[in-house]
């Protein structure tokens, strides 16, 4: 099913609707030079895709030349922002053009296919998460990022590990002062996304791919893996099991969980608790990673974070930005100077971890990473 609509949808139908860092020589990288500017092309017009290219385009190193979408008012709207930018109505043309870099915000089942003909046309690369959704189109990903070109910079979409804040958490973690640590807890308690509406019928499945599986990965592989690769980076690895369930208590569209309960575990024994949900409760939310140490404890968000400590009060630190800022500026300024980074590694690992909790919501038994990662290797 993922490769048949992802090609009649976005190839065939183009007439119809802690990443491993490397230096590399600026001179070798295309755009590289100091008074150059990178040029980028979206593949996938939706909200997100405009939202995260309006933050490129404010770079001063950076121009957006090409847009691409499968559906007319989406190249139209994103037109009237980058009115200079040339429209495309297949992926694989702009592909062939001479970007230097693309952004793929693309439905996630989608993700594979075009990761893997953009490394395949040696283009910097910036995409959402997650890298697939399901575990064939991880394997695929990871084969992907195992053949790109070393002069190109790899990254996706998952901004927390360029949140200035993170890595500073992450360095008291590290640092040994609050001892080894032992337990974890994460959450992402919120609202979902709207339904959209007033598109043809047979357009209803690719307008609202978030709401059925099989396009999105459910909620814990297409929002929650933002959880997921945290934790995986903060441990440096990836749970080895799984076991969870999933619900819809209040969801009466699709074919999506609305909560899930998930308990991971690593080689060592140490927990991880996860939980989700998509139904509000007036005045509450939770989307954070704890970090629970012998000697103190560790809560971070996109809101900033709290340290505690044996003695004294709390640090708590907060963010006033959109960390995603951070992620696109730092891809920006690499691909130009050659500090490269592949993050289709950690992308496959984080969101195969994340499979893991779905097949186990979904079959309602343990899931291992063996079963899944069938004795491949996804670190870089």
């Amino acid at each position: 099913m993922q490769d048949t609509i992802g090609r009649r949808q976005f190839a065939g139908k183009s007439a119809a609707a802690a990443a491993a860092f490397m230096i590399v020589k600026p001179e070798s990288v295309r755009g590289s030079q100091a008074n150059s500017a990178l040029t980028l092309g979206l593949i996938g017009c939706g909200n997100r895709g405009t939202y995260v290219t309006g933050l490129f385009s404010k770079h001063e190193y950076l121009r957006v030349t090409g847009l691409c979408d499968i559906y007319e008012d989406k190249i139209k709207a994103a037109a009237g922002k980058w009115s200079d930018a040339k429209t495309y109505r297949n992926y694989k043309d702009v592909l062939a053009s001479d970007v230097d870099a693309v952004y793929i915000a693309t439905p996630a089942f989608l993700h594979p296919e075009h990761f893997e003909a953009a490394v395949d046309a040696r283009k910097h690369i910036f995409m959402e998460k997650p890298a697939a959704v399901n575990a064939e189109g991880c394997h695929r990903v990871l084969r992907a990022a195992r053949k790109a070109d070393k002069s190109k910079r790899i990254t996706v979409d998952f901004q927390q590990r360029y949140g200035a804040d993170y890595r500073k958490a992450l360095e008291v973690m590290k640092s040994g002062e609050l001892g080894a640590l032992r337990m974890i807890r994460a959450a992402w308690l919120g609202g979902g996304p709207a339904i959209k509406s007033g598109h043809a019928a047979e357009e209803e499945k690719i307008r609202n791919w978030f709401f059925y599986r099989e396009l999105s990965g459910d909620i814990v592989i297409e929002q929650d893996c933002h959880n997921i690769d945290v934790v995986n980076w903060y441990t440096g690895k990836q749970p080895v099991r799984a076991s969870g369930y999933g619900s819809r208590q209040v969801r009466q569209y699709g074919d999506i969980f609305d909560n899930i309960s998930c308990t991971f575990q690593f080689d060592d024994g140490m927990v991880f608790s996860y939980s989700a949900n998509q139904f509000k409760a007036p005045g509450f939310s939770d989307v954070s990673e704890t970090f629970m140490c012998e000697k103190g404890a560790v809560n971070v968000s996109r809101r900033g974070y709290t340290i505690w400590r044996e003695k004294g009060e709390p640090e708590s630190v907060r963010t006033t930005h959109d960390i995603t800022q951070d992620a696109v500026r730092e891809f920006i300024d690499g691909a130009r100077t050659g500090k490269i980074e592949n993050a289709g590694f950690h992308a496959a690992s984080s969101t195969l971890t994340a499979v893991m909790c779905l097949e186990s919501c979904v079959k309602a038994k343990e899931v291992t990473w063996e079963q899944l990662a069938k004795g491949e290797n996804f670190a870089a």
